[in-house]
């Protein structure tokens, strides 16, 4: 699960652009790009009992009723032939504590990568808050009511660590809302914006204690992908924005100015690159109609990646000004 960090900057210089776009990426982002579902593969060996059925039946009503992005797939290790379960498996069985049935959550990473979050035996409590917490929901309202990126900081122990990377973040995050300003050209043909939503450069920080049992998806997430910084009792940062995707997992030690800066420069310049696997990050798993909340009712958008196009309405043509709308 480990992934090497590298500067959004640095990664966005091999991309190739596909038309011109002036859409901050954040906000392209948002609009344009689906987001990733991830699967939760249940292993079985035969047919489920009534408990277990009932168990997975109600996981399947809820995300659907929650319109979270997780998809369930059953296992039958009896019958499947399927390679790539059959390594997730051969990796999860001898470990302690796991029988059948058993569950793993495989998310996707770009580049085709997939990391494995969460792993644990099928009952109502271990699936109790896979697709919803409360820090998710209120990162889901930051970014519907205007947030152009959300930072979370998860928290360790140590409160003066904690207090010193917030007052930095805080501090340089606050900076660039007043100094940073929008491409031109938003609204022009090419670079339409299709939701209601306010756009403005506003940042805003959010905290995770990874050892509230409502977050236990989160922090076992960001986990595996820094284990030793999180051993150490390490805070780290996660910049958020989009549909919820996770541009990188960042240690409280490799955190500097010069970081933020690139970071928020590439998430507020123009979208260069809009195909989705060719960005850097990872959709979280949340629980939010995107389409309804954006768009409204009775919306699909086109099934092009990073080519959607609203076919029951016309685009939102605006004269902007260089510099910050508001």
């Amino acid at each position: 699960m480990k992934i090497i960090l590298v500067s959004a900057v640095t990664m966005m210089a091999m991309f190739v652009p596909i038309a011109v776009c002036n859409t901050p990426v954040f906000r392209y982002a948002l609009e344009r790009w689906r987001s990733d579902s991830s699967r939760l593969i249940l292993f079985h060996d035969g047919a489920l009992d009534s408990s277990v059925q009932e168990t997975v039946n109600q996981l399947e009503e809820t995300s659907r009723g929650l319109h979270s992005n997780l998809e369930i797939v059953r296992v039958d290790l009896r019958k499947t032939k399927e390679q790539g379960v059959q390594d997730i498996w051969a990796e999860l069985k001898d470990r302690e504590g796991v029988a059948l049935p058993y569950a793993s959550i495989q998310s996707p990473l770009a580049a085709g990568k997939k990391v494995q979050p969460w792993h644990g035996p099928v009952t109502s409590k271990s699936f109790s808050t896979l697709g919803d917490s409360p820090v998710r929901r209120e990162l889901v309202q930051r970014i519907l009511k205007g947030d152009s990126v959300v930072w979370l900081l998860i928290r360790s122990s140590q409160q003066d660590r904690n207090a010193t990377l917030r007052t930095l973040l805080d501090k340089e995050l606050k900076r660039w809302e007043k100094e940073l300003e929008l491409p031109e050209g938003i609204g022009l043909p090419g670079s339409e914006l299709y939701s209601e939503i306010p756009l403005f450069l506003r940042f805003s920080i959010l905290e995770v204690d990874p050892k509230d049992p409502r977050e236990e998806y989160l922090a076992r997430l960001f986990h595996g992908f820094q284990p030793e910084a999180m051993d150490a009792d390490e805070p780290l940062l996660v910049p958020v924005f989009g549909r919820g995707r996770a541009l990188e997992v960042i240690p409280a030690g490799r955190m500097e100015a010069g970081l933020i800066e690139d970071l928020t420069r590439f998430l507020c310049g123009a979208c260069s690159c809009q195909v989705k696997e060719k960005n850097p990050g990872f959709d979280l798993l949340l629980s939010v109609d995107w389409n309804r909340e954006l768009f409204g009712e009775g919306f699909i958008p086109d099934p092009a990646e990073g080519q959607a196009q609203r076919s029951e309405a016309s685009p939102k043509l605006l004269t902007i000004p260089p510099g910050k709308v508001k």
